[in-house]
């Protein structure tokens, strides 16, 4: 149900839950509750879902928008990349930082908020297929993995940024200056 695609052997679907072997380790075992399953696809071509629309569940979605929906969720997360939230939450945090202030920690995280409200631009070439543009399940989906991965990567920059900060005022702090009179710093 998050868009991840899972290749492996299903052993059972007893019980509430669905058994796969773990190709990586080969004594491991995984298992997956219903719940968190959207479907299983055989290799001989037959298809079983668990999805099922529920309003009382919070599950809005018909099985075929909750389909569009997940892949987008997976073509967000192998394409989108957030690296200008991940270099403009860094410059944030150094400069919050170099000031050498108490309080310079909550300009990432206010960096962090606007960066969840602002528009995901979904590029073409990061679409696994152009007829899914048409579904706004599949732009919902999309969207949501899109601004989690730009929340996580400005948070990131925002941490090494004022760790950065912080060495870099620790550093040169006695070269500020510390007064300003008549049009003139004053370094003390």
């Amino acid at each position: 149900m998050n868009g991840n695609l899972v290749v492996e052997q299903v052993i059972d679907t007893l019980l509430g839950s669905v058994t796969a072997r773990d190709s990586k380790h080969l004594k491991k075992k995984l298992h997956y509750e219903y719940d968190d399953v959207y479907g299983i696809f055989y290799s001989g071509g037959s298809k079983r879902y668990y999805y099922s629309q529920d309003t009382a569940r919070y599950l809005w979605f018909t099985r075929d928008e909750m389909g569009y929906f997940v892949k987008g969720e997976r073509d967000a997360r192998k394409g989108f990349k957030a690296n200008g939230a991940m270099i403009g939450g860094g410059l944030i945090g150094f400069v919050s930082g170099a000031s050498g202030t108490f309080f310079a920690p909550l300009a990432p995280f206010g960096f962090m908020a606007i960066t969840g409200i602002t528009k995901i631009k979904i590029k073409h070439k990061t679409v696994s297929n152009p007829i899914y543009i048409d579904s706004d399940a599949y732009i919902l989906g999309y969207e949501r993995t899109a601004r989690y991965k730009r929340k996580i990567k400005s948070i990131l920059g925002g941490v090494v940024g004022i760790a950065l900060g912080y060495t870099f005022y620790g550093i040169f702090h006695n070269s500020y200056p510390t007064e300003y009179q008549n049009g003139k710093f004053i370094y003390k």
